[in-house]
């Protein structure tokens, strides 16, 4: 993957996060396919992925989009989008997308993307990876960007920053996407956990907006609690978060527009299945396994289960 050639890339999962990333490498003019399904694949092949954004709206078209990833052939890079509780359902299709110099890139929710795709794929082509962006999918072919500063996050799971990364974040910063290149990964994984499930999880239950959520003492209270546990799993998994790191959350948290709610929140209260066992459900079960105790995250994941389950059409 040369910083001077026209690179190929998959995006695997073209919603909200997929198609914002990759709608700006591919308006960088590098050689993007979509992968899509559905109306929003026939829309993108008909009118283009069509980007609405507080950075400046564009559109990719013509735009290459398929449904089926085995007929994309070995790309440089593959864009992982789909939502986490997808990834390894999608994993043994990435294969087809794979060869010995390609670089994987997982942009989910969670702490366990990276370990799946690696278990299908091997270790050697997954970075670690996440972003921060506010966006969502208002109709087919359409992406709207509506709030924080998008940026992708990268580094190598099991050794120092490699060149491979560096040029990744070159590809990003050239397509106008903030980037940050972490030492330890693992450990920028774990503190975007513990901001987007705790908010995602209560912001369910009360099935209020997170500025109402916060300003409320009693339900401050509990987010708080519920990312305090969080810093006790990563803890006992190894992953040591700063010690300020809830206020420093909260802070930024506090920051973000009125009416905002997080993306499992919505999936949950639109009776949508959602990422319900990869974020609370994971927070719980990572605690189970090193023994710690979670109460508020259980409580929450317990209370929202009949309403996952419904919506999968599980008994």
């Amino acid at each position: 993957m040369s910083g001077d050639q026209r690179v190929r890339i998959a995006v695997y999962g073209t919603g909200a996060v997929g198609g914002y990333f990759g709608g700006r490498l591919a308006e960088s003019g590098q050689d993007v396919t979509f992968i899509a399904r559905g109306t929003h694949l026939d829309a993108i092949r008909r009118d283009g992925l069509r980007v609405a954004s507080t950075k400046g709206d564009f559109v990719v078209h013509p735009a290459t989009a398929t449904d089926d990833a085995s007929t994309v052939g070995v790309v440089d890079m593959v864009l992982v989008g789909v939502k986490a509780d997808a990834v390894s359902a999608v994993a043994p299709a990435i294969g087809s997308l794979v060869g010995p110099e390609t670089v994987v890139v997982p942009l989910q929710n969670g702490v366990q993307a990276a370990s799946d795709l690696a278990a299908v794929l091997g270790a050697q082509p997954v970075l670690g990876g996440l972003c921060r962006i506010v966006s969502f999918v208002p109709g087919p072919g359409r992406i709207e960007h509506a709030a924080a500063e998008p940026t992708v996050v990268i580094g190598e799971l099991d050794r120092p920053v490699s060149g491979r990364v560096q040029r990744v974040r070159d590809l990003f910063e050239r397509a106008g996407v903030a980037v940050e290149v972490r030492d330890d990964i693992r450990v920028a994984l774990w503190e975007k956990f513990l901001l987007i499930a705790p908010w995602g999880g209560l912001g369910a239950l009360t099935r209020v907006s997170l500025d109402v959520l916060c300003g409320v003492a009693e339900t401050r209270r509990l987010l708080e609690l519920a990312m305090t546990e969080v810093t006790a799993v990563a803890a006992a998994h190894g992953v040591h978060l700063a010690p300020d790191v809830v206020d420093r959350t909260m802070t930024f948290l506090a920051k973000l527009p009125a009416g905002g709610t997080a993306s499992m929140q919505r999936d949950i209260m639109d009776g949508r299945p959602s990422e319900l066992d990869t974020q609370t459900g994971s927070i719980v079960d990572l605690a189970r396994q090193r023994g710690v105790d979670t109460p508020v995250n259980t409580f929450m994941y317990h209370c929202l289960l009949p309403a996952e389950r419904r919506a999968r059409g599980e008994p």
